[in-house]
């Protein structure tokens, strides 16, 4: 689910099959429809809105799974809700020292160029211009050099 032309860029080419623009109920129809009616069988939420779990709850099928990483901030939901739909929730920190010497194994095999995701590069000192841009959708993510 994206509204950004480079976002949606990126996930085409790695492998998406739909991209979807629409958010809130119009999102959620849209992968009904896409699901026949199902939803989806995992949901991994990156935004940690309000706005965002619900649409990611809601565009869950029964019995899936939603991932969620960080700690999303004044996030309200009801775990009622979540009992009776079957759909269950698993979050927590990225765990990157655990994943990082087997990714940095295939990045210098070249087998993943995770530089595809760097659209936007500044100096160190322009730190929060970057954290801007990324907020602000104009960067996927921001590359600092010192």
């Amino acid at each position: 689910m994206s509204r950004h032309k480079t976002r949606q860029e990126l996930a085409l080419e790695y492998g998406a099959t739909h991209i979807i623009s629409e958010r809130g109920d119009e999102g959620v129809a849209r992968i009904k429809r896409l699901t026949n009616g199902a939803g989806a069988d995992a949901v991994l939420e990156c935004v940690g809105t309000q706005e965002s779990m619900t649409q990611a709850i809601q565009c869950a099928r029964p019995g899936s799974m939603i991932g969620y990483v960080g700690v999303p901030h004044g996030v309200q939901f009801d775990g009622q809700q979540l009992f009776f739909a079957q759909i269950g929730m698993l979050g927590g920190p990225a765990p990157v020292r655990r994943f990082l010497p087997h990714l940095m194994d295939l990045v210098l095999e070249r087998k993943i160029n995770p530089g595809k995701v760097f659209d936007l590069e500044l100096p160190l000192a322009k730190v929060g211009e970057g954290y801007r841009a990324m907020d602000e959708r104009r960067a996927i993510k921001t590359l600092l050099r010192v």
